[in-house]
């Protein structure tokens, strides 16, 4: 049974509060893993695409009839670190059989009952006695109450992605982005340059280069309308089929991280330089 997940809110700043609990923010796929009452295990993605097939070795890890729960699937780099490439070549890809890691931070469904009115840390409980020991195919997302400012220090210094704030008395709000659950993203910043531009009609895209002229991808996204103008005016010095291309004009942008191919994934603007 599929379940809409609960989806977070932006906060540019951690806090501490002892109302909150804090947790790793885990770069993968958000995963809702389903038994029904017969046993039969669905595993289903945040956009209600059933992958249960992609992912045979969580078909059998000891999970109650009438259970949902939701968590992040991970592939685990050599350093126990989520990598977020491997993840999605895992996914992509039926001959790629890296090892995969449910780690779940919440329960929907327990004894075929929906449980999304009950407090989070109360949820958490019946988390801990349906997953008692964790294990390398699942295991519970570890949290803290409180501290949202030094775990993020701490994870912005192992180049982690974020930390989630949560209020210790939400209910699972199924479908909504609500603010009693808070992500921080540890973005990282570059100076850049936009070269170009996809031609209308094809969708929004900035070409973006570092000062070596290295292409560094296709920003896609957080360009607000009068920053897009400054863009669009510049002379255009040659096309393609697809793009216009301008001389170079300098902006600083956020991103999450380097790819291993050195591209900047989902890069947003921040402001000219």
């Amino acid at each position: 049974m599929f379940v809409k997940p609960m989806l977070l809110h932006k906060s540019d700043q951690p806090f501490d509060d002892s109302d909150y609990i804090t947790e790793l923010k885990l770069d993968g796929l958000r995963l809702i893993y389903s038994v029904d009452q017969a046993g039969k295990v669905r595993l289903y993605s945040r956009h209600n695409n059933e992958i249960t097939s992609k992912f045979p070795e969580l078909h059998n890890i000891n999970i109650p009839p009438g259970t949902v729960l939701d968590g992040e699937l991970i592939v685990p780099d050599s350093a126990g670190k989520p990598d977020f490439e491997a993840m999605m070549s895992r996914f992509m890809s039926s001959k790629d059989k890296s090892p995969v890691s449910f780690v779940v931070f919440d329960v929907i469904q327990h004894e075929g009952d929906r449980i999304t009115k009950l407090p989070l840390l109360e949820r958490k409980e019946i988390l801990a006695e349906l997953v008692p020991n964790d294990s390398v195919l699942i295991a519970k997302s570890q949290f803290i109450e409180g501290h949202g400012e030094a775990y993020f220090d701490a994870i912005k210094a192992q180049g982690l992605e974020g930390i989630v704030l949560k209020r210790k008395g939400s209910r699972y709000e199924s479908g909504k982005r609500s603010h009693s659950w808070l992500k921080v993203i540890n973005y990282q910043y570059a100076d850049v340059f936009v070269v170009g531009y996809r031609k209308q009609p094809k969708d929004f895209g900035w070409l973006l280069t570092d000062a070596d002229g290295r292409y560094m991808g296709v920003m896609e996204l957080g360009v607000p309308a009068r920053e897009k103008a400054k863009v669009y005016r510049a002379p255009v010095i040659k096309e393609s089929d697809d793009f216009a291309y301008i001389n170079p004009i300098g902006l600083r942008v956020k991103y999450r991280n380097l790819t291993k191919a050195g591209m900047l994934r989902l890069p947003s603007f921040v402001e000219w330089v």
